[in-house]
């Protein structure tokens, strides 16, 4: 087990780290305690009656009981089953119903609330753990706090003790290790089964791939741990010795990070887009002699970074020690002002990243990976290596997964972090996979002559126009994401003449345009229906859509007032649009572009 392994090797040195909301303290424990606490937590569940393969569920923003609820259940044998924070009590009670669970895990009162309505509906459920000191429901005996959950196990008896250690040692790779149930943009959700083995092999292509990432890092937690990609990627951190702050508040990372200063960090593209849109903020207010600095330095930047240092090339000495001084003088501030520390590497994926920004922050020093992956796949399929990457590519498949292209271009992967299949779905997994054994993956690319792979669209998100030319939107909406003053895209097009886009704007950035151009306005509402505003984003999109065919260019777009949301079903719990809700949701809206 590797709180155990990693206990005896690291001691009292930390593993992970957080701090309360409205706390200024950071809390720190030890590998040392960690190891306790998940002895403790296996034992509470041995006393709880959890069986073999049993599944536990666990809905929760991020919080250090997650790491010590799952390792406690590979201790037992159990099977940790992640529910999104963000989860209707529909998406719960489905995902409690169809694995069964007896136990729930619950973060905040949210998570609790929503728990305890969907135990009427939920026959199996019978227990329910509150990591946070939430308000009980009157009558409620079902609710253990998971401090009282730790000190039940801590006063377990020397037998109960000794069949944790037979569970333990009996454990196998076949076991589940999880189900990650995919959010998905259509239809209901399915469980992706991931037994040990995947985590095993996912642990080994990662340390192989990546082995400058040491003991002496520090990564943290941003994304949902119930995310693949959050999970894999801490997994892998605890499994390299690397420190883990675990942020509790999605929105406090700006705070977290200046205080942190991660080496490693996951994130999606759109973190990355708006750090890149502050700072070409930044730079458009400098002074003519900063911003001529600037430029200088990102073109010494991306000759050292691009040129040399991505294709294993030595710099000469002239351009290194320009590099240096830019480095100090320049990208040193910059990165701190983002809050990052010495930048090792931080992965990104779940959407496309544009090649713009890519190469702006490798210019800029910060070793930004792209990767491709699924949760069919243990995540990574693919990622950057460390020299000879391609931008614009999703970068070579991993040690040991095989990638091949299949029908309709699609991107087919086998290996040994594969799923076993659906969860409850045999219909469904035999359809996930072709007869030799290859999965689809949904996503359509190819693969270039360096043999990395190139993603151009995700094939149930391909739309053709009535003139018979195919749209993949998620380029275009990629592109757009570039704008400081463009949040979120939903490109439309499908059997229509031309392409249109329903557009969300960056608010605070559009207001404070607003007030600089003197144009009058009352409320978002208002904002957004100003002819100056549209004028202004379409000079915006029209720029930014240089390179792309004119069938493929936005002809009309229309500007709404409200973000998509994940309470409102726009948004899947991994952020990607729900095509067909937007499309039934702002049927006036599109047809009122197509007039």
């Amino acid at each position: 087990m590797l709180p155990a392994r990693q206990a005896l090797k690291y001691g009292d040195r930390e593993v992970y780290s957080f701090r309360e909301e409205g706390s200024a303290q950071i809390q720190s424990t030890s590998w040392r305690q960690f190891n306790e606490l998940v002895d403790k937590a296996a034992q509470a569940l041995e006393i709880l009656g959890v069986k073999v393969q049993e599944n536990i569920a666990i809905f929760s923003p991020n919080r250090p009981g997650i790491l010590i609820t799952d390792f406690a259940c590979y201790a037992v044998r159990a099977v940790p089953v992640a529910i999104y924070a963000t989860s209707s009590k529909e998406q719960v009670e489905y995902i409690l119903n169809d694995t069964k669970a007896r136990i729930i895990a619950v973060g905040d009162q949210k998570q609790y609330d929503i728990a305890r309505a969907a135990y009427a509906n939920c026959p199996h459920l019978k227990r329910i753990l509150a990591y946070t000191h939430v308000q009980l429901e009157a009558g409620d005996n079902t609710t253990m706090f998971f401090d009282d959950f730790l000190a039940l196990g801590a006063a377990a008896s020397e037998q109960c003790r000794a069949e944790v250690d037979r569970r333990r040692r009996e454990s196998t790779p076949d076991d589940i290790a999880t189900l990650i149930y995919t959010s998905g943009t259509t239809g209901e959700p399915k469980g992706a089964i991931l037994p040990h083995s995947c985590f095993n092999a996912a642990m080994e292509i990662h340390r192989e791939r990546l082995p400058y990432v040491t003991d002496q890092d520090k990564s943290v937690a941003f994304l949902p741990l119930s995310h693949v990609f959050e999970k894999g990627w801490t997994y892998f951190c605890l499994f390299t010795g690397v420190r883990v702050f675990i942020n509790l508040n999605p929105k406090e990372i700006q705070d977290i990070l200046p205080l942190i200063k991660p080496t490693a960090m996951c994130s999606v593209p759109r973190f990355w887009e708006k750090v890149y849109q502050a700072v070409q903020e930044k730079i458009g207010k400098m002074s003519r002699f900063q911003r001529m600095m600037v430029a200088r330095a990102l073109r010494i930047g991306r000759k050292r970074n691009l040129e040399y240092e991505r294709r294993g090339r030595k710099a000469p000495w002239w351009l290194e020690r320009q590099w240096k001084f830019y480095d100090k003088r320049v990208f040193s501030l910059l990165r701190a002002a983002i809050g990052i520390g010495r930048p090792v590497i931080f992965p990104t994926a779940g959407a496309p990243l544009s090649a713009t920004i890519t190469e702006f922050l490798h210019s800029c020093g910060i070793n930004i990976v792209i990767g491709y992956g699924l949760s069919e796949t243990t995540a990574s399929v693919s990622c950057f290596p460390l020299t000879g990457y391609e931008i614009g590519t999703v970068g070579q498949p991993m040690p040991r997964v095989q990638v091949k292209i299949g029908k309709e271009n699609e991107i087919l992967v086998k290996g040994p972090t594969v799923m076993r299949g659906y969860y409850n779905k045999p219909k469904e997994t035999r359809e996930a996979f072709t007869r030799e054994g290859w999965f689809h993956t949904g996503d359509a690319g190819f693969i270039d002559s360096t043999g990395a792979i190139v993603l151009t669209e995700r094939i149930k998100d391909l739309f053709k126009t009535s003139n018979g030319k195919y749209i993949a939107p998620q380029a275009i909406e990629s592109r757009l994401g570039e704008d400081k003053y463009i949040e979120q895209v939903a490109v439309i097009g499908d059997k229509r003449k031309y392409v249109t886009a329903i557009i969300i704007p960056a608010f605070e950035a559009l207001k404070a345009y607003a007030r600089r151009k003197g144009i009058q306005f009352d409320n978002v509402d208002q904002l957004v229906k100003k002819p100056e505003i549209k004028e202004m984003i379409e000079h915006r999109i029209d720029r930014l859509q240089n390179g792309f065919a004119s069938f493929e260019k936005i002809k009309r777009f229309t500007l709404l007032p409200k973000e998509f949301t994940m309470e409102a079903g726009e948004l899947t719990n991994t952020l990607k649009i729900r095509r067909p809700v937007i499309a039934a949701r702002y049927a006036a809206e599109i047809e009122n572009m197509y007039a």
